[in-house]
């Protein structure tokens, strides 16, 4: 695998990751992370906003935000230059180890049902689906909604999983 380097974000680069955001996650959406959205998640406390380095810029980002008893995986892009070498699978791995760090077992997600290669992907990681919800994305496509729980490396039992930020 080449060398990526995984680090917190920095506010510098918030307006990188809302462009990888709107090119790769919201194609034939209205944007919905701008460089503002992530910027408070870089300084929230209870976000984490990771990103995978090479030399030639991000490569990839992640983030994610803790409560209590589960997690929310808002955003995962890799540029497509960097797919399929294991940095996806890195900064989910680091992202889940700090979930179980701060207690926090069960990890939620929602997906674009036509996005396939991340139906795979999650599921290959151990989550599993919960329900389909039409309409999820401004109206437009329907949402997969997936969770995992950490401890046991499965997905979460339906039910467990309900995120109230």
């Amino acid at each position: 695998m080449d060398h990526y380097s995984l680090q917190p974000a920095r506010i510098a680069d918030a307006a990188r990751l809302a462009a990888m955001s709107q090119e790769f996650v919201e194609a034939g959406l209205r944007p919905a992370w701008s460089a503002a959205r992530i910027t408070w998640h870089v300084r929230h406390p209870d976000s984490v906003v990771l990103t995978a380095k090479a030399a030639g810029g991000v490569a990839g980002f992640g983030i994610m935000r803790y409560a209590d008893n589960v997690a929310h995986l808002n955003l995962l892009a890799v540029e497509p230059a960097h797919r399929r070498r294991g940095v996806a699978r890195r900064l989910m791995n680091w992202l889940e180890e700090t979930a179980l760090t701060a207690g926090t077992f069960i990890i939620g997600l929602e997906l674009r049902a036509t996005n396939e290669a991340a139906y795979a992907f999650y599921s290959a990681l151990g989550y599993l689906e919960l329900e389909r919800l039409p309409g999820y994305y401004q109206g437009v496509e329907p949402a997969i909604v997936m969770s995992r729980d950490v401890r046991t490396g499965r997905g979460a039992i339906p039910g467990i999983w309900q995120w109230a930020p």
